[in-house]
């Protein structure tokens, strides 16, 4: 999976890149994903994020994620071709909500960061929680993969 990082925070956040790339590894592998993969990463403040959720979700606060996926056409089936590069989309991340969500949650902020990036990318690899039964298999999938990062739940 290729990861196309922004990063418009500051500098010293450059290296979620390499976190990010070693979560993809495992999505990759629980999912069984053997295509070329491609997103966006882009890191961000609360106002910039507040200004997007407020543009594209009509929803006038800051959030912690939001993801942009390229292949979401409001089914539930999302088709990825294995010989083709197919990009997925885009993931959104403020890191004013990251650092204030760990805070929070008494977890590190690169555990957090984790959390949002994973959550990010299982929405554009078409996972939801929109229904109950939808939101127990991507927190079940959420979970495992944190699991295999040395990011675990509480750390």
């Amino acid at each position: 999976m290729e990861i196309d990082f922004t990063n418009n925070y500051n500098e010293e956040y450059d290296y979620l890149y390499d976190h990010f790339l070693e979560i993809s590894k495992i999505v990759e592998s629980k999912l069984s994903l053997t295509g070329n993969y491609y997103l966006g990463v882009v890191l961000v403040d609360n106002k910039s994020i507040h200004e997007i959720n407020k543009t594209y979700r009509n929803i006038d606060r800051p959030t912690d994620v939001i993801s942009f996926a390229f292949l979401d056409n409001g089914d539930d089936q999302i088709k990825l071709d294995e010989n083709e590069v197919t990009d997925l989309g885009e993931i959104i991340i403020s890191i004013d909500k990251c650092k204030e969500q760990a805070v929070e949650y008494q977890h590190s902020f690169d555990r957090e960061s984790a959390f949002l990036f994973t959550h990010g990318l299982l929405h554009l690899l078409g996972y939801d929680h929109m229904k109950k039964e939808d939101e127990e298999v991507m927190f079940k999938l959420q979970d495992l993969i944190l699991e295999d990062t040395k990011w675990k739940r509480n750390n």
